[in-house]
């Protein structure tokens, strides 16, 4: 096992597209022609809604009991838990998905730029204009650290999550709180995978970002005061 080390860190990075930053804006208003026809569209969305469901006790992955309620932000918290990739992410599955965010805002960004570049990539595309709000949360407890440890170097492969998830699900199921690990896509970083909602405080907005690609696998980043 990783050892442990107490974290106090504050003002964390996570960037989630600006469209989701607003959760109590539904994305559905605009579709509706009346309250009765957004009503419709309510119920429908809410039955495949993942996020409702964990809140409601349907989810596979985790418990209505660790999410969150009625603090800021609450929705965006619960939502990177209950909204996972299907194939996972460096140190989830699946099923149940973790807060991840960077110490430091430059990280986040690297993070975030690789990961589009590649979908653009597999398009053969570089052409498109995304906005991206900071989500700023604070953070004490004890978290593994797999810092500076050379036997948890296979973790930290660019192309495979196989052995970080399966340290990661050995972690979860001995009740570690997360990790604490160094950027792969950004050298000198540092991010945290924390594993419980209960432990991402003070969640607030950030800056917003605009990443831009005209043509080059390289984005154009600044800032957005439109926040659109």
């Amino acid at each position: 096992m990783p050892p442990l080390r107490q974290l106090r860190q504050f003002d964390t990075y996570r960037l989630i597209p600006s469209r989701f930053a607003d959760l109590e804006d539904s994305v559905l208003t605009p579709l509706a022609d009346s309250d009765a026809e957004l009503a419709d569209l309510f119920e429908l969305d809410n039955a495949t809604n993942a996020r409702l469901l964990a809140e409601h006790g349907g989810a596979p992955g985790i418990g209505i009991d660790e999410l969150l309620s009625h603090v800021p932000n609450f929705r965006i918290v619960n939502a990177a838990y209950t909204y996972p990739r299907p194939e996972g992410s460096r140190f989830n599955d699946g099923e149940r998905g973790a807060w991840y965010c960077a110490f430091e805002a430059e990280t986040a960004l690297a993070e975030v730029i690789f990961h589009k570049t590649v979908e653009y990539a597999e398009i053969g595309r570089f052409d498109d204009s995304v906005s991206y709000q900071a989500m700023l949360a604070d953070f004490t407890a004890q978290f593994h650290d797999i810092r500076g440890l050379a036997e948890f170097g296979p973790c930290l492969a660019p192309d495979s999550y196989e052995t970080s998830q399966l340290l990661a699900e050995r972690l979860l199921a001995a009740g570690s709180t997360g990790i604490i690990y160094p950027s792969v896509r950004h050298a000198g970083g540092t991010n945290l995978a924390c594993f419980r909602p209960a432990l991402v405080g003070n969640v607030r907005k950030g800056l917003v970002y605009r990443l831009t690609w005209e043509g080059s696998p390289t984005p154009v980043v600044e800032p957005d005061p439109s926040g659109n």
